[in-house]
C-alpha cells in the first residue's frame, strides 16, 4: 500500500470518527452506505463499547450497513417502529456549494433518500474529490427503475438530455440489482442545471422508483482532506 494510500484511509477514519462524535446518546441514527460511512459505523460502535454512548437505535440504508452495524454491536430498528431520527450519516458521490448531492455508486439511494431526508440533522462524510461546482460534472445520475420498466424509461430520460445505460455487476453476470429487487440506470447529463427540477422530473417518470438527487436534504458536510501530509476534516 503507497503512502497516499494509507493516508487516503487515515482521512476517511477521520472524517467518520467526527461524524460518529455528533451522534448523542438517547437518539435513533440513520446508518449510511460507502466506505467513509462504514468507518463512522464502526465509530459508534466503539462509542457504545466504551460507555461514551448509550441507548442508541440505528437504521440502516442498505444491506451493507446491516451487517456492519451488527458486526459493531449497534442495536437495530426499522422506520415501522420509530416516528422520527436524530441524527444521519451518509457519504455522497458529489456536492455542490448549495450542499446539494448526488448519490447512489453504491445503489442505495432510495434507501438512503428515505431514511436522510426524515432526520433532524443529515450529516455527509466526504473526501474532497467529491466537492464539484456542478452536479453531474464527475458522476452519472443513478435511476432506480423497476425492471419491466427499463427501456421506456431508458427513452424518457434520452428525451430530457441525458445518455442513459443500464448498470451491469461486477463479478456478477447481469445488471446491478438492488435491495429492493430493482434495476439501476446511470444517465449522463452534460449539465444539471437546475437539480430541483431534475429530481421532480424524473421521479415523475412510471416505472421509476427514485433518483440519486438529494436536494436540500444536507445539513452538514464534513468533508476529509490531506493537506502538507497530514489527515484534515473541515466542516462545510
Amino acid at each position: 500500500m503507497s503512502v497516499t494510500s494509507d493516508l487516503t484511509v487515515i482521512m476517511k477514519q477521520e472524517v467518520g470518527k467526527a461524524a460518529a462524535a455528533k451522534v448523542k446518546s438517547d437518539s435513533v441514527v440513520g446508518l449510511g452506505t460507502g466506505s467513509t460511512t462504514a468507518y463512522a459505523i464502526e465509530y459508534i460502535g466503539e462509542r457504545l463499547r466504551s460507555g461514551d454512548l448509550k441507548n442508541i437505535v440505528g437504521i440502516t440504508t442498505s444491506f451493507q450497513g446491516e451487517v456492519l452495524a451488527r458486526k459493531y454491536n449497534i442495536p437495530l430498528t426499522t422506520l415501522d417502529v420509530v416516528d422520527h431520527i436524530d441524527i444521519a450519516i451518509d457519504g455522497a458521490d458529489e456536492v455542490d456549494p448549495q450542499k446539494n448531492l448526488i448519490k447512489g455508486g453504491g445503489a442505495a439511494h432510495t434507501q438512503e433518500k428515505l431514511v436522510d431526508s426524515l432526520a433532524a440533522q443529515f450529516i455527509v462524510v466526504v473526501d474532497s474529490n467529491k466537492l464539484v461546482d456542478k452536479l453531474g460534472s464527475t458522476f452519472l445520475l443513478p435511476v432506480e427503475v423497476i425492471p419491466k420498466a427499463v427501456m421506456p424509461v431508458m427513452r424518457r430520460l434520452e428525451q430530457l438530455g441525458g445518455k442513459p445505460e443500464l448498470r451491469m455487476g461486477i463479478r456478477k453476470a447481469g445488471p446491478v440489482v438492488t435491495d429492493q429487487g430493482n434495476l439501476v440506470i446511470d444517465v449522463k447529463f452534460d449539465s444539471i442545471d437546475d437539480p430541483a427540477t431534475l429530481e421532480m422530473t424524473i421521479n415523475n417518470i412510471p416505472g421509476v422508483l427514485e433518483n440519486g438527487l438529494f436536494v436540500g436534504v444536507a445539513d452538514l458536510i464534513l468533508v476529509g482532506e490531506i493537506i502538507d501530509g497530514k489527515a484534515v476534516v473541515r466542516e462545510f
